[in-house]
């Protein structure tokens, strides 16, 4: 699959987190030539916190993950890509749990303490033998480098692999935070979005883990959207391992956590971000900033109303800048605003304002700011205080090409 033309153009240099071992190989669960199978180890005594998709129709990984979240920690997870393991009934459940029991059994620890993800075809039987006798060999590969292979193992319909690294500094000491996303189509987090998967060396309770990941995702994972579709496999997992220097932090509103969380929802950002820009088709990455909402719930609605509306997405992919679809939006949201404050730009120029078209209007600037590569947007629906952004991206026949024969 071509590359997407919004990816970066370089990536960080993946690094080593105390604590952690990856392991990938090929599986041949559906693809060819490629890993397809990852194994994530954590040193004893890493905390967890998560959240997942709130689907009604959750994978049945997403039921094992949130039922053993709970015990607030974690010696391994494992991914695999190609089979999603959603609406298989009580075989899917069962699979899942020998997932986990066979890890358990090769790492030495308890079966509740093996979080399982699994992306791809909805409703196939996955093959959880193959799965299962593929973990001695994983575990006897696991190594303290390979960010970048784990962030390929869990690939589909991504074109390239997503990756994120910083580091922050907690009561003085030096911490490493990394992470892996995938995700390209199905994208429209209602907790999270796809799978991403993070790691850091900080020692941190459980319930502090939980706070970060759960506010971090809120602001980047759920101001995203490709397409409108909530998978039933989103799930976004932190693991601290509890190996760099610094006291144990076991309150979320300790002071000492603020450079730390900082670095953090700028790595969630980033992995956020890429997966918007690997959307399926997509060949403009779209930044809606929404403003004067009542309050910021407000407008991160009417921001998502406006990033999933099939008539502004393919407006953007036409490079027209026809503004009546995003009174549309903003009106099909449901939001309060004010009508005779609306105002709209594209890239900084105004074309609505005062609840009404700029007289005269001078496109030129508007449709160059158009022809580009990335899109800026930005709206104000009244006199509030509330804002919010969101990420969205253009919608292209790729996107159908993709998904009529996503099976094949």
């Amino acid at each position: 699959m071509q590359r997407s033309p919004l990816a970066p153009s370089t990536m960080p240099q993946p690094v080593p987190v105390a604590g952690v071992r990856y392991a990938v190989l090929e599986a041949g669960l559906r693809y060819r030539g490629r890993p397809d199978l990852l194994l994530i180890a954590f040193d004893d005594g890493t905390t967890v916190g998560g959240v997942f998709t709130r689907s009604t129709t959750a994978g049945h990984p997403v039921l094992w993950c949130r039922r053993i979240l709970t015990g607030g920690s974690a010696r391994a997870v494992i991914v695999n890509a190609g089979n999603a393991n959603v609406f298989r009934g009580r075989e899917g459940d069962e699979a899942v749990a020998k997932e986990a029991r066979a890890v358990a059994g090769a790492l030495g620890c308890a079966p509740e303490s093996v979080f399982v993800a699994s992306t791809g075809v909805i409703g196939q039987r996955l093959p959880v033998d193959e799965i299962c006798a593929r973990v001695p060999d994983l575990v006897a590969g696991l190594a303290s480098e390979g960010l970048s292979e784990a962030a390929s193992a869990i690939m589909t319909t991504d074109t390239f692999a997503k990756w994120a690294v910083a580091k922050a500094t907690i009561d003085g000491r030096e911490v490493t935070i990394a992470g892996i996303a995938k995700g390209s189509g199905m994208v429209a987090p209602d907790m999270a979005t796809m799978l991403a998967f993070l790691v850091t060396d900080a020692n941190l309770a459980a319930p502090v883990v939980q706070s970060l990941v759960a506010s971090g995702a809120d602001r980047s994972f759920n101001a995203i959207t490709v397409d409108g579709d909530t998978s039933t496999s989103d799930s976004v997992l932190l693991f601290a391992t509890g190996r760099a220097a610094h006291p144990a932090i076991d309150d979320p509103a300790d002071s000492r956590l603020d450079a730390f969380r900082a670095a953090l929802d700028d790595v969630m950002t980033e992995l956020a971000l890429m997966v918007v820009r690997d959307g399926e088709g997509a060949s403009k990455l779209v930044t809606i900033r929404v403003s004067g909402a009542v309050d910021d719930g407000s407008a991160r609605r009417i921001g998502l109303a406006i990033g999933n509306s099939p008539l502004v997405k393919t407006a953007i992919a036409g490079e027209d800048a026809n503004w009546g679809r995003i009174i549309m939006a903003i009106g099909k949201a449901r939001e309060p605003i004010e009508n005779d404050a609306l105002a709209i730009s594209f890239g900084g120029h105004t074309v609505a304002r005062d609840g009404g078209a700029v007289p005269d209007l001078d496109e030129e600037p508007v449709a160059a700011h158009l022809r580009g590569s990335e899109i800026s947007i930005d709206v104000r629906v009244g006199r509030g205080s509330g804002d919010a952004t969101v990420w969205t991206c253009d919608l292209t026949h790729g996107y159908i090409d993709i998904n009529a024969d996503y099976r094949s």
